[in-house]
């Protein structure tokens, strides 16, 4: 019982909030306010999130009080907002944005779903996305559906409950229906493909030179004198895999070669498919003189198990892939690629989905294509360069 410093009564205390991490009494008896430590401790520990009502509790004063002396309101006296930010800061309190944001309509946050975080592309391509969000002030949500349909359609359903202000997608290998994002669409999420694209929805699209890089793989084979190319040709239900495809198709029409069923193989990214295209090949009467692989490292597999089967490369199978990164250059012999600058990707693509969002829907659905890049290396060079 506390007994008042004034009247020294202690029949008539009671307790009238918080001060300054201090108890203020109110003695009944003469009218007299006084303070006293808190008996236990004189503010909370530090929490994982302290809150405004945490700072309003220690600070005996109302949370809408904080709020103003947090946010540098005018009406509030300067001595007051001293005290408060001061206790804010020794409480390690930091402000909800996301909370903050969602008043506003915004949470400051963009989604990404790719497939394969593993892939160094990917990680390219999310380094671009990142630095251009920085700049933006955006926060990233990253999200990977590890080629898995049911995996894909839970993170979007993740990124919107968690209110994402725009979402930049790459399809998984198992995607073929798109029911999701047209109904995100029609809602008008912004949002914006990259890479493995929908055409079903009307988004802004960022392309790679599918169809031009294959053309230049598969000519630059035909220039070193191969005349038997076959083809990794990934999942037929792929964008890519159907571009890429056209551009092998189109080098060799127009170099007069013929086109051989038997040398087209679809199949998933796997080195299984790889090494067991390569044997089957090598079991045909006119087995392939060369092979362009529409993903690099089915490439690096294959020249690989070519070594261990006593392949000569490059003069008896001439080895391209499309897509690069550093296994590519240390591979030997080191692989002829087409680099496609995934960091660009990345960039392109973020800086589309912040038009999108700044223009509410009043924007041009674009297709942007971004270039790639030749790069002969010993792989394929049957002829000494120049």
């Amino acid at each position: 019982m506390e007994t008042c410093p004034k009247c020294s009564s202690n029949t008539s205390i009671i307790r009238a909030g918080m001060i300054r991490g201090k108890v203020r009494y109110h003695c009944k008896s003469c009218d007299f306010h006084f303070t006293k430590e808190h008996p236990e401790k004189s503010r909370p520990t530090k929490q994982i999130h302290t809150t405004i009502k945490d700072i309003a509790q220690v600070m005996g004063v109302s949370i809408a009080t904080v709020s103003r002396a947090l946010n540098n309101k005018s009406d509030i006296s300067p001595k007051t907002r001293e005290a408060i930010q001061k206790i804010a800061l020794e409480l390690d309190y930091n402000p909800n944005m996301f909370a903050k944001g969602f008043q506003r309509g915004e949470t400051k946050t963009i989604g990404v779903v790719i497939p394969n975080i593993k892939r160094p592309f990917f990680a390219g391509v999310l380094s671009g996305i990142q630095e251009v969000a920085n700049e933006h002030g955006y926060r990233v949500m990253i999200c990977q559906s590890n080629e898995s349909f049911e995996t894909e359609v839970t993170n979007i359903q993740g990124l919107l409950a968690s209110h994402v202000d725009g979402l930049l997608i790459s399809h998984s290998k198992e995607t073929t229906r798109f029911n999701q994002i047209k109904s995100l669409f029609d809602k008008g999420l912004p949002m914006v493909h990259f890479d493995r694209i929908c055409t079903e929805v009307d988004t802004p699209k960022i392309r790679q030179e599918d169809f031009g890089g294959a053309y230049q793989l598969v000519e630059h084979l035909i220039q070193q004198g191969y005349q038997r190319i076959a083809i990794l040709a990934g999942p037929t239900e792929l964008l890519i895999s159907q571009k890429r495809k056209e551009g092998y198709l189109h080098a060799l029409k127009k170099h007069g070669l013929e086109i051989r069923p038997e040398y087209i193989h679809h199949g998933d990214f796997s080195k299984e498919f790889a090494l067991a295209s390569l044997d089957s090949w090598r079991q045909l009467p006119e087995p392939p003189d060369a092979i362009f692989a529409i993903h690099y490292l089915n490439a690096v597999e294959i020249i690989q198990y070519s070594k261990e089967l006593g392949i000569q490369i490059p003069n008896e199978l001439g080895i391209v892939g499309f897509g690069d990164e550093y296994l590519a250059e240390i591979v030997h012999p080191a692989l002829t690629v087409f680099h496609l600058f995934p960091q660009k990707v990345g960039e392109v693509a973020a800086q589309m989905l912040f038009r999108v969002i700044a223009e509410k829907g009043n924007y041009k659905r674009e297709d942007i294509l971004v270039q790639g890049k030749l790069i002969i290396r010993k792989s394929s060079l049957k002829k000494p360069k120049g």
